[in-house]
């Protein structure tokens, strides 16, 4: 009888040595056909065994940048990275080697929030339809983050980048594309799109759990969020899971378009978007542009809680590096919490980034806002911001100003417009004091720059607001 212990010993050792020299792992945002952000010390990353030499080799410049395995088994290093370009290789090297193909360089954008977001052509989106046919193109790379949690930050995602195309385009958020579709187009340059976005997820689901839990208030409202059997609910699940793993991979900025799963919590959502905002910020190590698509109007269940949410992110604005896009004209129903038109509001995002964070010139972006009122013979006369070439009316009837007195009595105003400004009047109000536009869940605007951007909701007083169910 033959003695095969030998051989099959043999063989075991000889497959632990390949494993063992096989160490050498990427997280996935680090593969083939991933966007990275131009003119800027980007990092690398992985595994790879304890002490191993890993060494790094761009195409751009042929430079071989390298580093040593820590005893946690991850490496990481910078590499600099060119003006805007591609494709590029990239080959990682340790005791094996692998090789990345089709690099691009240029600007990488996050795109988060709900389901307005997260709504692609797969979901009923309306524009996307137009643009399969031609929208394939190596200059703008999808990374599609699947929607997943964890209780604790997690340090990868299973996700690939793939380029922009008919098949591809179909599942990926229509406002993340008409965004960088837009950038694209104006800059001239690849852009990189990562798309991590959960319909009905509230903001407290992507800020760290920690910054919720230690704050009373913030921890107050979070008790109050309803669980559903479609989204999380837990402070931080979302963010462990679906931003944390790519921290470390370098960005221009991010795109947000969320609100609706907080209204009921509306009167703590300028505390917590603030504190989301400048965690991710925080974890980027970057004070990165960060714009942001206010609620669209809505038939919510009881009064007033879409007007206070919007009021909750208009104040945002006063926070830095930041800015809001309006759509109350962009709405087709207040009954579709989903407005099916994604282009323009894309568009918008866009219009932001191409002003504030590229510099480029005699681009409108900002909607025009409540600067002041005085009174004059009875009447409010309405000052605006951001209406230098004065304003327009839809359908040559302004709709959506109540004025008060100072007892509380919101009467509908009788409204004139006189180039930039706004007369408003009503003969029972003799004394008018107080101010509301647009502040409801399901007002449309009516009052635009002459650009066409709707005039941002507001009201001027501090009364307390009804917000009991509709009846």
């Amino acid at each position: 009888m033959k003695n095969y212990t030998f051989p099959v010993i043999f063989i075991i050792l000889f497959f632990s040595h390949i494993q063992m020299d096989a160490q050498l792992r990427l997280p996935s945002i680090i593969s083939s056909g991933m966007v990275l952000q131009q003119n800027d010390s980007a990092a690398l990353w992985g595994w790879a065994g304890p002490a191993e030499k890993v060494s790094v080799t761009t195409s751009w410049n042929n430079r071989t940048d390298s580093t040593i395995t820590g005893n946690g088994a991850r490496w990481k290093l910078k590499v600099k990275t060119p003006a805007a370009g591609g494709p590029f290789i990239i080959t990682i090297s340790s005791r094996q080697s692998v090789q990345l193909q089709n690099i691009m360089v240029g600007e990488v954008w996050v795109c988060s929030g709900q389901s307005n977001m997260e709504w692609s052509y797969n979901n009923g989106e309306k524009d996307t339809r137009t643009e399969l046919a031609a929208c394939a193109t190596n200059n703008i790379h999808f990374f599609q983050v699947p929607k997943t949690t964890a209780d604790a930050p997690q340090d990868d995602v299973k996700a690939q980048w793939v380029a922009c195309d008919s098949n591809t385009l179909k599942s990926f958020s229509a406002v993340g594309y008409f965004f960088g579709k837009k950038l694209q187009q104006q800059l001239n340059v690849p852009i990189g799109l990562i798309n991590t976005s959960w319909g009905g997820t509230p903001a407290e689901v992507w800020t760290p759990d920690g910054l919720v839990e230690n704050d009373a208030q913030l921890k107050t409202a979070a008790a109050k969020l309803t669980p559903a059997a479609w989204w999380p609910h837990q402070p931080g699940y979302t963010y462990n899971a679906m931003i944390a793993p790519f921290t470390s991979f370098s960005i221009a900025g991010a795109i947000w378009y969320q609100g609706e799963s907080n209204t009921n919590t509306n009167d703590t959502y300028y505390q917590l978007f603030t504190t989301m905002i400048d965690a991710w910020r925080a974890a980027w190590k970057k004070d990165f542009p960060f714009y942001y698509v206010q609620i669209a109007p809505y038939k919510y269940g009881n009064n007033n809680i879409g007007a206070l949410l919007q009021e909750a992110q208009t104040k945002t604005m006063q926070h830095p590096n930041v800015g809001m896009v309006v759509i109350t004209d962009l709405v087709d129903s207040v009954t579709n919490i989903h407005p099916s038109h994604k282009r323009e509001v894309g568009n918008r995002l866009a219009s932001w980034a191409l002003a504030e964070t590229y510099k480029k010139p005699r681009i409108v972006y900002k909607n025009p806002e409540y600067r002041g009122a005085k009174v004059k013979d009875g009447s409010l006369v309405v000052d605006f911001s951001n209406a230098n070439n004065g304003l327009q009316i839809k359908d040559k009837i302004i709709r959506g100003f109540y004025i008060s007195g100072a007892n509380e009595n919101w009467q509908p105003a009788a409204a004139k417009l006189e180039k930039d400004k706004i007369i408003l009047s009503n003969k029972d109000i003799k004394n008018p004091l107080y101010i509301r536009y647009g502040f409801g869940n399901t007002f449309s605007g009516t009052v635009f720059s002459t650009e066409g951007l709707p005039l941002v909701p507001f009201r001027t007083d501090t009364w307390k607001v009804d917000q009991s169910p509709v009846k």
